[in-house]
């Protein structure tokens, strides 16, 4: 979608302050407000969930439920800059919507003069950058559909088989899954991936549960050095930033998701109080063996255990579809017109086989669950879910007499938050890094 200029004579002779998107709004089955938190909810869960306990390895139980936290805190908060921002753009453009890439050129294109001329730049930004996590995050889901096969088939069938086996034979049917185009035929396959989902989180806080859990030996706070590998894991999880303004786009009450209590206070607050129960009981029970994903600690000698990590498996198999969609919609807009119509179709069937290749590889050459999901999270939940919302929300500002509050309270408050999120971008990516050369140097 272009961002579309307008004029006030458009809208009636509307002034900024008189014009109102949401009057404008034209949507074909608009979601209620609960449906958008279902959706919300579905965004920002997902594998993240059963890598909370792996998080609190790291950071320790005291620290990791104030750490997972304040996390939580600064996601809700910069979810509230994005859709704030987004919402006031849509006011001073006179246009009722705005997409993640569509804000971000609108706060730069009429933000301070020596910002305009990065309009474009920032909404290729945004695109290219939800292309790299989308991309990335099937190479986690890859890893650990593969990672769930090999403790299951070498358990059960006495074999020694290779991580990287596994990663080609997942490869095989994701050939075929990557290649739907229509939404239609995806979205029954993500509904049952979230139900097999919830399947498998409850049979897990079975295990985690039917026996006293003992605090002894765990450590409460964290080492210096594992500090990164927690924030950037927490944030991987928590972090679902594509979602948000799609979703708050087609709601028929937009007012109603920054309310208070509103769509974010209470799907941010539901996932907090979440993920923490599940990090901190999840490392209590399994101590310093707790794995990548908590499924991967399930006793392998029970056929229930095994048969959770199967579905775990199998729903993050049937979510793989939905995940590819998305990146190669926004993909495909932009290279299209390089081929001839007659040849779309080709160009989409290499185009689409190409990149599962190319992710593939990149799976093969870091086989490793744990620091790649660290990795993740560092470089692009950070960049995303955190950095960019609070760029636009200064930049927007800047111009506005005012606009930052008294003592400029706001500006030191987006400076503050930004040098937390440069710190997981930095330093995470730096020890993920170190801990990959380290298990393959």
């Amino acid at each position: 979608m272009e961002l579309q200029k307008t004029d006030a004579e458009s809208n009636g002779g509307l002034s900024d302050e008189e014009y109102e998107p949401f009057r404008h709004r034209r949507v074909k089955k608009p979601n209620s407000t609960n449906g958008t938190i279902i959706h919300m909810l579905k965004g920002s869960l997902g594998t993240g969930i059963l890598a909370m306990p792996s998080a609190f390895r790291n950071g320790g139980l005291v620290f990791g439920v104030i750490g997972t936290t304040v996390v939580g805190l600064i996601y809700a908060h910069c979810v509230y800059l994005l859709v704030s921002t987004s919402q006031k753009s849509c006011k001073r453009t006179r246009v009722p919507v705005l997409g993640f890439s569509e804000t971000a050129q609108s706060v730069f294109r009429h933000g301070p003069a020596p910002t305009q001329r990065f309009a474009n730049a920032a909404k290729a930004y945004i695109d290219y950058s939800l292309l790299i996590v989308s991309f990335f995050s099937v190479c986690v889901y890859l890893l650990f559909i593969a990672t769930t096969l090999r403790d299951v088939i070498n358990n059960e069938l006495g074999i020694d088989w290779d991580t990287r086996i596994y990663i080609l034979l997942t490869a095989v049917p994701l050939i075929f899954v990557t290649q739907v185009r229509d939404l239609r035929y995806l979205v029954p396959f993500s509904a049952l991936a979230n139900t097999l989902i919830l399947v498998t989180f409850g049979i897990t806080l079975y295990y985690i549960f039917r026996e006293p859990i003992d605090l002894s030996n765990r450590e409460l706070f964290p080492e210096i050095t594992a500090l990164p590998s927690f924030f950037g894991t927490v944030v991987y999880a928590v972090e679902g930033i594509g979602v948000v303004l799609p979703v708050e786009n087609k709601m028929k009450h937009p007012q109603h998701f920054l309310a208070c209590p509103g769509v974010v206070s209470i799907v941010l607050s539901f996932i907090t109080v979440l993920y923490n129960v599940t990090g901190f009981f999840g490392y209590a029970r399994y101590g310093p063996g707790t794995r990548a994903s908590v499924t991967l600690n399930l006793p392998s000698e029970e056929k229930l255990a095994v048969s959770t990590q199967l579905l775990a498996a199998l729903a993050i198999l049937f979510t793989l579809g939905i995940y590819y969609y998305v990146p190669m919609d926004i993909l495909w807009r932009k290279v299209k017109h390089y081929f001839p119509a007659e040849r779309h179709s080709i160009a989409q069937i290499g185009i689409r086989f190409g990149i599962l290749v190319a992710m593939t590889g990149l799976a093969l050459g870091v086989p490793e669950l744990e620091p790649f999901i660290g990795l993740v999270g560092s470089i692009c939940s950070a960049t995303l879910g955190l950095l960019t919302p609070i760029v636009l929300d200064t930049v927007f500002r800047w111009s506005t007499p005012g606009a930052f509050g008294v003592f400029r309270w706001r500006l030191v408050k987006n400076v503050i938050l930004m040098a937390f999120g440069l710190f997981i971008l930095v330093v995470g990516t730096y020890f993920s890094i170190k801990d990959i050369v380290e298990i393959y140097g």
